[in-house]
């Protein structure tokens, strides 16, 4: 019996997906359930899994755009399964036959090193090319000194010896080649929302600078007390995202967006957080996490992430989002201006955490700063509305009691202010 696979709909409005990777091959046994191919949508790299076991027989070749429905390969459900020398064996066949790629290193790389040989003539003498192999050199970088400008021993001996770093002089190695690879449908997606939002949205940014001293000492105090209790590390993510959405619920209108001539607020907090991946940047949502704690939290942003990491990602993870943090400081940056997450209003960006020379009460000290950045749509948040929502966010976390708290002093809930 053969078995017609079709393609799953992965989300709602999305009629078509690339074929990103197979990951079998033509004429191979799957077992039931086994992952057969990457599929991309618009909105995320998606695994496809067989849905019985037999020998596939593949309909569409990576990079295909396909629809929703359509027939993505056949298995012969009747087939039985075939020693593990034969699977090898086909698969080995299929991999000879495969063509080779300009980017392909495999073709002109040293088995040794791996730095690529140049394709060009090399006017060496026999003894002078191979030390060029033996210390990995690249000919253009030496001035021959023989016949017709040939390379001789001597030249390779006196560049060696001439007290030049070998490996700054000579880089990494380029060897002119290009490569042209199809942007995914996800990245595809991504540049076109950026550009909409860039060319659409009344995008403004408003920084300040937050002194993380009182919320890095708090963690360094119950960071081993928090994970033994908990089973998740304390990091500061927890910690901004309860501020944002404290702040969110006294300014309203960032956690608003415009819905034709409307604008849309919403009564809870979907906190977005952009999370880098090799597929792209995912921005999977924490639902309600206004009434979450910071173990919640934390535990949370941890699945999400090995969903993310592990490319299981599901689209209702990334769906609904009323806001977003990003925290460029993982990879070192400074200072940024986050683009907005259509069709949000607002974007929270987090920074690198640098000791910084700062006065306090009259006096200059060394203190850790964070800059944060808002970027806003100034078509419906106000600069009032934008400063004051980073402001609140800024004091709550150089005063992370308050945070626990909801926003007042430990002082005003036992008065009952």
């Amino acid at each position: 019996m053969t078995l017609e696979m079709k393609v799953p709909s992965p989300g709602e409005s999305i009629t078509e997906v690339e074929i990103a990777t197979w990951l079998v091959e033509d004429g191979q046994y799957v077992e039931k359930d086994q992952a057969i191919a990457e599929i991309d949508s618009d909105k995320a790299t998606l695994e496809l899994p067989a849905e019985q076991s037999g020998i596939i027989t593949l309909k569409a070749k990576e990079g295909d755009a396909i629809a929703v429905g359509a027939i993505v390969c056949l298995i012969d459900t009747s087939a039985k399964k075939p020693l593990e020398s034969e699977n090898t064996e086909v698969r080995s066949q299929k991999s000879e036959s495969l063509p080779r790629f300009i980017g392909d290193r495999s073709q002109n790389s040293s088995a040794e090193g791996g730095r690529p040989k140049t394709k060009v003539e090399v006017k060496a003498t026999p003894v002078a090319k191979e030390m060029l192999d033996k210390n990995q050199l690249i000919a253009i970088k030496i001035k021959g000194s023989g016949s017709n400008g040939k390379i001789t021993k001597s030249d390779i001996t006196n560049y060696l010896t001439s007290g030049i770093n070998t490996n700054t002089i000579i880089g990494w190695g380029g060897t002119r080649e290009q490569e042209s690879v199809k942007m995914s449908m996800l990245r595809r997606k991504i540049a076109s929302r950026l550009v909409s939002v860039k060319n659409e949205a009344a995008m403004l940014t408003t920084f300040n600078e937050v002194d993380m001293k009182s919320l890095m000492d708090l963690r360094n105090k119950y960071k081993e007390k928090f994970k033994e209790t908990h089973g998740v590390n304390l990091g500061f993510m927890s910690f901004f995202t309860k501020a944002v959405t404290e702040a969110l619920h006294l300014y309203p209108t960032v956690n608003s967006m415009i819905d034709g001539e409307n604008m849309v607020s919403y009564n809870y907090a979907d906190i977005g957080v952009a999370v880098s991946s090799p597929k792209g940047l995912m921005v999977p949502v924490l639902r309600n996490a206004e009434q979450m704690s910071l173990a919640e939290i934390e535990l949370e942003i941890k699945r999400l992430a090995i969903k993310v990491r592990d490319g299981k990602i599901d689209i209702a993870d990334m769906e609904g989002g009323t806001f977003t943090i990003t925290n460029g400081g993982v990879f070192g940056s400074m200072l940024s201006t986050p683009i907005i997450n259509p069709p949000q209003s607002a974007i929270l960006g987090m920074h690198n955490i640098v000791d910084r020379p700062v006065a306090i009460n009259g006096r200059v000290e060394i203190r850790p700063i964070m800059y944060l950045a808002l970027s806003y749509d100034h078509r419906i948040i106000d600069g009032k509305d934008s400063v004051s929502f980073l402001k609140t966010v800024k004091e709550m976390i150089e005063n992370p009691i308050q945070i626990i708290f909801g926003g007042k002093n430990p002082e005003e809930v036992l008065l009952n202010l």
